[in-house]
Parts: C-alpha cells; structure tokens; sequence
C-alpha cells in the first residue's frame, strides 16, 4: 500500500499560523490529562453519569468519558494549564476510538466522547487565547490498545487482533468528530506500532481530502526502553523515515520515560528529521508510588532537563506525559523561554526558517 505526500506546509485551513510560532520560539504543550484527573479522587458514579448509570460494564478509569459525563472536570484541567503558558492542549480523546472503547463496551459512543472533547477544548483555548497569544486545541489520537504489527499470543507468532482497515475506520470516526469540534491540529501520539500510526495518517488523508481542509499534524512515537526502539522494533531514525512521508509539522518522542533517559534519542530525532520541526514531552521521570503524581521528578528537575534540550537545539515544542501537571508545565515554559527553537531546513521553503 502506498500512501501519498499528505500534508502541504502553507496550505493549512486552520492552525496557519503554527508553523511561524515554531520558528520563532519554543512552543508549549500541556501535560497530563491522567495524573490531574487522579487529583479528583472521582468514584465510579461519576464516571457513569445519568447517561450511563445503568452500563454494565465499570467505567472508573475511562477518562474519556468524562467529556460526557464530568465536563467540567476537563475544563478546568484545560483551564489550569493554560494558565500555566500551554501554547497548545490536548482534546481528552487519547483512548476515545471505538477500538479502545470496546473494552468498556462503549464502542457505540466515540463519536460523541470525540466531540464533546473538541469541543470543551476549543472552549477552553478560545477563553484564553489574545491577539498576541493564541491558544491551539490538538487532536489527541492514541495508539489503541491492539496493535497490527504484534501477535497477541506468543504462541502464535502470526495472529492479530486487529486489522490495518479496522484501525483506520476507527480513526478515521475519531479524527472526523474532532474536526467537526474545531481542533486546529492532529495529534498522533504515543506510538508504539507505526504501522498503527500508518493507519491514522491514511484516515487522516482521507478525511482531509474529503473535507477539504487541511490542518497541521504532529507524529510522536515512544521509545519503551533502554533499547531505543519503539515496540514494533524500528530506531528512532526508522520511526522517522516510516512516516516521513505524511510531511508532518513536527516528529517527536512522548511518555514511557523521563526526559534524562529520553535525551539520546531526540537528539537523534533531531539530527536525522531535518526538514520537520521538534516536539518532545516525556513523563515527569520513573515511576514512583510515594509521590503526589505517582512519578518521581519535579517541575524544577523536569523544566531543568528540557531547558538543557533546549540549550542545546533539540526542539521546536516541549511539554510533558504521564506524571506531570500545570506545576511542570509552568516551570517548563519559564525555563526554555530563554532558548532559540531548533532550525528546521525544508527544501519546499528552500532555507532556514529559524536562525
């Protein structure tokens, strides 16, 4: 299967003006939507709402529901980071795809938990948003729980429990709720299978076609361990190429580790994806069951550590995973303001667009 160029920069419908704001300075994504959710110590009644009190599956822990059924729980998680400086936040629809869904048999409502999330966040975003600091709503589309490139069962090396064709259908339900909600931008995020990630940029393309509009799109992967390889085996450089032709806005590596173990492979990332822009928002360190946000690293250690990336010339976006709160995301945005964004060299502009 081939899937052609997708994205032509200057050519976005909305979210025109990102590609400027990178390469004038370090942009701000928010961070966590999971550890904040936490804070409010939310029971299984108010997962399920009036809509889903007699569901008879438990929903505790489908933080995509929540858009449904607590929204003003979401709003003021949106509120609160930016109020700490996010430049761009991030609709709660991370596990919003009816393929994630059929685990909570709730496969029927991804459509509206996407909407309503887009639409929350465009809320959220247009509140805060001035003349001289506009806000952007990303469009999270996460990995799904099934993976097309690894067998389930290791006794059988071929099997799948799911298809490329299935993947895209669901995406492409997903990314078209989050358009009608008025995102200004796709996020595909938290790679661990790019041939799942191939499936959310071809319903991504197809969706784009059929509508018309074109909206910026940024690919971030994870890197599981020590190893440097997302799950599915690629490099990061193998990542990059995998999806290069989808001609992002940005490549970059999120979650699965803590920014002093990330540095290697974004470092990579930015050698080797020269003609795209940087992002990066890793989780708030390890694991730590001890701590408040049941990880390990501050805001001081986390904003220190990507103050560093920055110094050195690594990123264009920067934020944070699991772990992390408004606390960090403010420390973050106060720390990398010093720093010049990463120059990107794309041969469509035939230059820098960054000094």
């Amino acid at each position: 299967m081939v899937i052609a160029p997708t994205f032509t920069p200057g050519a976005y419908t909305r979210g025109a003006t990102l590609p400027a704001l990178l390469a004038q300075r370090i942009a701000i994504i928010d961070g966590a939507m999971g550890t904040m959710v936490q804070r409010y110590k939310l029971s299984e009644a108010d997962f399920r709402g009036e809509r889903f009190a007699d569901h008879a599956k438990d929903l505790k822990g489908n933080n995509d529901l929540l858009v449904l059924t607590r929204p003003e729980v979401v709003r003021e998680i949106h509120d609160a980071y930016l109020r700490a400086g996010a430049d761009i936040i991030e609709t709660n629809t991370f596990g919003a795809t009816s393929i994630a869904q059929e685990d909570y048999a709730l496969a029927h409502t991804a459509r509206d938990m996407n909407l309503a999330a887009a639409r929350i966040a465009r809320q959220a975003a247009d509140a805060a948003s001035t003349p001289d600091h506009p806000r952007y709503v990303a469009g999270a589309l996460g990995p799904t729980p099934r993976t097309a490139s690894i067998s389930p069962d290791v006794n059988d090396p071929g099997a799948r429990n799911v298809s490329f064709d299935e993947l895209r259908a669901s995406y492409h339900e997903q990314a078209a709720a989050l358009l009608e909600g008025g995102v200004d931008l796709f996020l595909v995020e938290t790679i661990f299978d790019t041939l799942n990630a191939k499936a959310a940029i071809f319903a991504l393309d197809e969706l784009m076609e059929r509508t018309g509009e074109r909206l910026p799109v940024i690919i971030s992967g994870t890197v599981t361990d020590a190893s440097g390889r997302i799950l599915s085996g690629q490099t990061v450089a193998a990542f990059w190429h995998s999806v290069r032709h989808a001609r992002p806005l940005a490549v970059g590596l999120n979650c699965a580790l803590g920014a002093a173990l990330m540095r290697p492979y974004i470092e990579e990332l930015a050698k080797v994806a020269g003609d795209t822009f940087i992002s990066c928002y890793p989780n708030a360190g390890l694991p730590n069951p001890m701590a408040e946000t049941g990880f390990d690293e501050t805001p001081a250690i986390t904003s220190r550590l990507l103050a560093e990336f920055a110094q050195a010339g690594f990123v264009n976006i920067v934020g944070g995973c699991c772990g992390t709160t408004p606390e960090h995301i403010a420390a973050i945005a106060q720390r990398v303001s010093a720093y010049r964004p990463r120059s990107r060299h794309d041969p469509l502009f035939g230059g820098l667009l960054a000094a």
